[in-house]
Order: structure tokens, then sequence, then C-alpha cells
């Protein structure tokens, strides 16, 4: 069985678009996935499967959230080894004096086009710094998060690809679940 991680976009925001995490693993439960965890309150399910189609998973998963749930939440899927890899080609980690906790990275569901990538960086989002590398976009918030220059619906509209966002210290804790859960029988 293969180790996912899902991490759902826009739930439980300011109120809206909410679903109890107790609900979310029981739909994934339904969907015939193994060993589901939750992990907060903003969408991150872990899970096992024998599903060998990441595209087909991810539509099947989006379809049982707008049925149940009633709206449409993009879901943006990654194994423990693409964690690891986001972490590892964290492009802030040769400054140890950053805030971990005004990190985050932007998982995204395709990488971007060179036009739309090129596009995002020619922004002016200073003091926001943006990294973008293959399916994931870091920023760094040195005024941190909640009253941010950048918009994220600028950020989507430019790359053109949906996407959702996790603090650094969130991305290293959903790490360290996946890897936990791919050492344990199926």
């Amino acid at each position: 069985m293969t180790v996912m991680v899902s991490l759902l976009r826009g739930v439980n925001l300011a109120g809206h678009r909410k679903v109890k995490m107790d609900d979310l693993r029981a739909l994934y439960e339904s969907l015939g996935l193994a060993a589901v965890q939750t992990y907060i309150n903003s969408g991150n399910v872990l899970f096992k499967t024998n599903g060998r189609d990441p595209a087909r998973l991810r539509k099947r998963i989006e379809d049982a959230i707008e049925s149940c749930c009633g709206f449409r939440s993009d879901v943006i899927l990654r194994t423990p080894s693409d964690l690891r890899d986001v972490v590892s080609r964290n492009p802030f980690a040769a400054r140890p004096s950053l805030d971990p906790s005004r990190l985050a990275v932007h998982f995204l569901a395709a990488p971007p086009a060179a036009e739309a990538r090129d596009g995002l960086l020619a922004i002016d989002a200073a003091p926001e710094e943006l990294r973008i590398d293959g399916r994931e976009l870091y920023i760094y918030f040195p005024n941190g998060m909640a009253r941010p220059k950048l918009s994220m619906t600028l950020v989507e509209k430019k790359l053109r690809t949906p996407g959702t966002s996790r603090n650094w210290n969130t991305v290293r804790k959903l790490l360290e679940m996946a890897e936990k859960m791919e050492t344990q029988a199926p």
C-alpha cells in the first residue's frame, strides 16, 4: 500500500466551507482508503491506498467531498517521498535565522508553465520572497502571514493551476506523520 497525503484547498477558512475532521476521515474511509488520519482542522488527510493513479484518486476524493459536503475543494496529493523532496529543496534553508512560522509552501496541482512562472516572479511582492521549484511555491512572509502584500488569488491567477498553502511547521509535521505511516504494517 502507498501512503498519500492529501491537502484540501479552502476548507474551514473564516467559517466557510466547513467540514469536521471526523466527517472527513469517515468520507475517506468510505472510499476504501485505509489508516486514515487527519491533522489539524485545515483539510490535511493522510491515508494508505492500493490505487496507482493519483489523478483518478484525486477526482474520486473531490467528487466525494462535493457530494457529501456540498462544495468542491481542490485536492492536492503528495507521497512521503514528495514531502521529503519539498523539505530538501527548501530554498530558504541556508538562512537559519529565518522564522519557520513565516514560511509557507503553496502546493500546486501541476508545475506552472514557464511563462506563468515568470509572470508571477515578475510581481513586486516585497517584502515577501517567492521561489518556485517544480510543483511548489515557497513563500517567506517576513512580516507574518496575517496581512501579506501578496494575494494568493493573484498567485493562482498568474500560475493558472490550483494549489493550497501550508506553513512550514505543518509541512514538517505532515512529513513526520507520513514517514511513521510508511513504517507501520498495512
